[in-house]
């Protein structure tokens, strides 16, 4: 009988990931991305102004997991260009993820992983291309219904502009965590701003607004495995979002103390936190090579969902 507990082994020294970054043509258009490691395909969405070259050191870690990670820089970030007018939307997002998958000759289904805004991307991606997920990791997600204005819980879409500009500066602190997530994030931004400004103020007005309730809910009763992660000093995606997100799917989640930014600061924290859910979507992925395809409600999966 075939042991299905999932054996947890010290995390591997992380050394430097030797990541390629290549040009691909997704849509009949040009696509920039980073790939590195082998094993267990993931595929990572980045957050809101960033590109893949902020999250290095968490690929690095990824990929000491045994991974082989596919971070795309998304359209309107790290020089791919903008989704076309009439796509611009998270279902748009959502069908060129699946078509880069498939121009990188993804064929598998992969452990997609979302940071912030890149988390909103994966809950769409995989409610809508439901051959491409594996597993599904949100980390400081924006999609939830809701934020707190004092004592009271509003709808997201309520939420005011500067409201939610308001809480990036104070996310970067204290001065400890500054000098570790600024440079990192200038990398990108900087870059990003000057390259297409438009896209930055697009996209952050798309993801303020972001209710993926809806979608969370079809993902459950679906029997994907739902990840959810949340920084305890996170200002810019507020409690209420991330309870409303679990909520949704019929679970806890999982705090981690730090900020919205606390995989940047942390990487080694990040590769902590992600050991078990890399090994048990392993496990997963040995068990249906070894049995062929078993459906989702066959009692080991269900025994790895728990």
């Amino acid at each position: 009988m075939t042991d299905t507990r999932a054996v947890v082994q010290p995390i591997p020294e992380a050394a430097e990931a030797k990541v390629a970054w290549r040009r691909t043509w997704v849509e009949g258009r040009p696509a920039l991305y980073g790939v590195a490691g082998d094993g267990l395909p993931v595929a990572f969405l980045h957050g809101w102004a960033l590109g893949s070259r902020s999250y290095r050191r968490s690929i690095d870690r990824l990929v000491a997991l045994g991974c082989r990670v596919y971070a795309p820089a998304l359209p309107g970030f790290g020089g791919t260009p903008d989704l076309a007018g009439r796509n611009f939307s998270f279902a748009g997002y959502a069908d060129w993820v699946d078509a880069f998958l498939e121009a990188v000759g993804v064929e598998e289904q992969v452990f997609l992983m979302g940071h912030s805004f890149g988390g909103g991307v994966a809950i769409k991606t995989a409610h809508r291309h439901p051959q491409r997920a594996r597993t599904l990791v949100l980390i400081n997600s924006v999609g939830g219904s809701t934020w707190q204005s004092g004592s009271r819980l509003r709808a997201i879409s309520e939420r005011p502009l500067w409201d939610w500009g308001l809480h990036f500066p104070s996310d970067i602190w204290p001065l400890p965590q500054a000098t570790k997530v600024l440079p990192v994030i200038l990398e990108d931004v900087l870059p990003n701003l000057v390259r297409n400004p438009r896209a930055l103020w697009k996209v952050g007005q798309l993801a303020r607004r972001a209710d993926l309730t809806r979608e969370l809910e079809e993902l459950k009763s679906r029997g994907l495995p739902v990840v959810v992660l949340w920084g305890a000093r996170d200002g810019v995606v507020p409690r209420s979002g991330f309870d409303a997100m679990c909520t949704a799917l019929g679970s806890e989640g999982e705090v981690i103390e730090g900020s919205h930014s606390w995989m940047l600061a942390d990487p080694d924290q990040f590769g902590e936190v992600m050991t078990n859910h890399v090994e048990v979507a392993k496990l997963a992925r040995r068990l249906e090579s070894e049995s062929g395809r078993w459906s989702r409600n066959h009692p080991v999966f269900r025994w790895l969902r728990r």
